[in-house]
């Protein structure tokens, strides 16, 4: 329940978490208060007092050797692990790679992070309290879904000889953290392993690996709790993970998850996922990953992953509010789930490092590893890392501003006990989408939704900049923004226009779907319109299958009163996992006559295009549709269908 109008509050901050022994030369003996004036926050009831409050720090040597200087709220440079503890949180991650340099000692970027790299964060964290959870990647850089690539001096080995390499690395490495002081809580076994690890992908090898690192835990110390991560939990897979983990004798405590509101679909699914594998293998869950943007500004001239600009599903405002919720919202979703055991924001300090232009601060990029990657990493990762290295690509999305000073919303892991007293008032203005066919003309949305500060909506008038406005042409398909302002708070409206096109609702955006028929051809549910913008093509619905046995649908619309002449019909549609025997078929009916074109998926948002050229008609109508047959576990989405008179 949302209290508001209450007295300001203190929070005591939980220093003690499960697993390991207690902080050493704790210099935090008291408990600090936490408060805000202007922060919202609403209370998670009866959060248990052993619930990991954390944050990755991985980057956060390579930023203090570039001159990143972090501050206290009172504006003072601080330790940043101190502000950390100070603002309610209990521990910390660092990721580990195993030789994350080339032969020359340049090393790779992303924080050189290393066994040594754990143990000095760690040992600092452990001054003020803070517990570590050691990330062990198994690679020498980036391990994540799309890659998973052993370490160099273990390329060559098969899956019994990289399970004794991460048995024999996994003991040697927590004994070094362990001796250099650190408090260590807990262990993953690889990070967001859901299709490999350590250069394996088939289950039994992938389990090999798996066994090794927990043994070798177990071994060192069977207090600390043994985490395995995954991530993607809108495919809905998890609990076929935890069958694999299961089935191969995987002996691990915590099924840990990564969760980024922009890909992964709803929370609701989320604790859905975690709920069933906590509730049928008797396991704790986390989330172990977790991030959102308070501005969309870059603050390195190193493009972030998340602007504006790109698509992806938005629950929450770019704003440090916006930030806050997204934090207490996981926390609540993960405390509610009998077994749920914490939350980690994903690197919290990972700001940009100073420098007088680009080239001033990719100079300490190179040298002191504190971009994401650095151009020695593409001797390792040259498809990636090779392409695309620099700065922070997240510099948008810490819990510090550009210039190192703690953002409120780093308060809200000390305020989810007891909540905030903060009035609620209007945070964010929603932004606008406007599609207009090409020679017609349009109009603005005089309202758009403001979004106030406890999530809440309600229609505010908006004023467009009138100069962007007239700047408009309806002529040919284009794109345009135009900002605006209503409330004290400024909007955004993105225009498309669109090639003429005779289908009602091409796009699925309009409520109104009736004119769209979905046929099932199986007997269970195939098909259903979709609200997440990371599926659609454009704005934020698209037709989307998905079926565990077996799918074959067809979803179709019949225009009439056509004017007589040719047509050129096209669809857009992305997917995977279909299978070998898949049809994917956009067709068209005219004049008794049928017309096909067959589409292949091969991966998300990797959009193909299927179009059909040159169908005559007479009779004024046309029936347009897709027919889709594949293997079970196939997926994908359909969008933008056209219907266009050739010329």
């Amino acid at each position: 329940m949302k209290r508001i109008g209450m007295a300001l509050l203190a929070v005591t901050l939980l220093v003690g978490c499960a697993g390991g022994e207690a902080g050493k030369g704790d210099e935090k003996k008291e408990a600090a208060a936490v408060t805000s004036d202007s922060l919202y926050v609403e209370k998670i009831e009866n959060l248990p007092e052993d619930f990991f409050l954390g944050a990755d720090v991985s980057s956060l040597l390579a930023e203090e050797a570039s001159d990143v200087v972090y501050k206290g709220f009172d504006g003072q440079p601080a330790d940043m692990l101190k502000v950390l503890a100070d603002s309610g949180l209990n521990c910390v991650r660092v990721r580990v790679w195993v030789d994350p340099f080339d032969k020359d000692g340049h090393g790779y970027g992303g924080g050189n992070c290393t066994a040594e790299t754990a143990g000095e964060i760690g040992a600092r964290a452990a001054k003020y309290g803070l517990k570590l959870l050691v990330d062990f990647h198994y690679s020498d850089f980036w391990a994540d879904p799309a890659k998973q690539q052993a370490p160099k001096a273990w390329a060559n080995l098969d899956e019994n000889g990289k399970a004794e390499k991460v048995r024999a690395y996994t003991a040697e490495s927590l004994q070094l953290i362990r001796d250099a002081g650190a408090d260590i809580a807990m262990v993953q076994i690889g990070n967001e392993t859901t299709k490999g690890i350590c250069g394996e992908t088939s289950v039994p090898k992938m389990c090999a690996i798996y066994r090794a690192g927990c043994e070798a835990v177990r071994a060192f110390d069977p207090n600390v709790l043994i985490a395995v991560h995954f991530t993607n939990p809108e495919a809905g897979n998890y609990a076929k993970l935890a069958y694999m983990l299961a089935s191969n004798q995987v002996d691990y405590d915590v099924f840990a998850s990564s969760y980024y509101p922009y890909w992964h679909g709803t929370l609701e699914n989320l604790q859905a996922q975690l709920a069933a594998v906590a509730t049928q293998y008797k396991k704790k869950v986390m989330v172990a990953e977790t991030q959102w943007a308070y501005t969309a500004a870059d603050g390195d001239e190193s493009p972030n992953s998340i602007g504006e600009e790109l698509k992806y599903d938005k629950p929450y405002p770019f704003t440090v509010q916006g930030q806050s919720r997204e934090v207490r919202d996981v926390a609540a979703a993960v405390a509610s789930i009998e077994g749920g055991v914490g939350v980690f924001y994903w690197e919290a300090g990972w700001i940009p490092v100073p420098g007088a232009d680009w080239a001033a601060r990719s100079a300490k990029w190179e040298q002191f590893g504190s971009g994401w990657a650095s151009s020695y990493a593409g001797e390792y990762d040259p498809g990636d890392a090779g392409k695309y290295y620099g700065g922070s690509a997240c510099d948008n999305q810490a819990l510090f501003d550009f210039q190192g000073n703690p953002l409120e919303s780093l308060k809200t892991f000390g305020l989810l006990r007891t909540g905030s007293d903060a009035p609620v008032q209007a945070d964010a203005l929603d932004s606008a989408v406007v599609t207009v066919r090409v020679g017609e003309s349009f109009e603005l949305p005089k309202t758009v939704p403001a979004i106030f500060t406890d999530g809440s909506r309600a229609e505010t008038e908006v004023l467009w900049d009138e100069a962007e406005v007239k700047g408009i042409s309806t002529d040919q398909v284009a794109k345009y923004v135009i900002h605006g302002s209503g409330g004290g708070k400024s909007a955004l409206c993105y225009v498309n226009v669109v090639e003429a096109n005779y289908l009602e609702n091409y796009s699925f955006e309009d409520k109104d779907l009736s004119m769209w028929q979905i046929t099932a051809l199986k007997a269970e549910p195939q098909a259903d319109f979709q609200i997440k913008a990371t599926d659609a093509y454009t704005g934020d619905v698209s037709l989307h299958f998905w079926n565990g046995t077996a799918v074959e649908f067809k979803c179709e619309q019949t225009v009439t009163d056509l004017p007589d002449g040719a047509w050129r019909i096209s669809v857009r549609g992305q997917g995977g996992d279909v299978g070998d025997d898949a049809l994917l078929q956009l067709y068209a009916v005219a004049d008794g006559e049928t017309y096909t074109a067959t589409m292949t998926f091969n991966g998300w948002v990797n959009w193909q295009e299927a179009v059909i050229e040159h169908v005559p008609c007479a009779s004024g109508e046309i029936t347009v549709g897709v027919y889709v047959r594949c293997q079970g576990g196939g997926w994908g989405t359909f969008d933008d269908f056209l219907l266009n008179p050739e010329k």
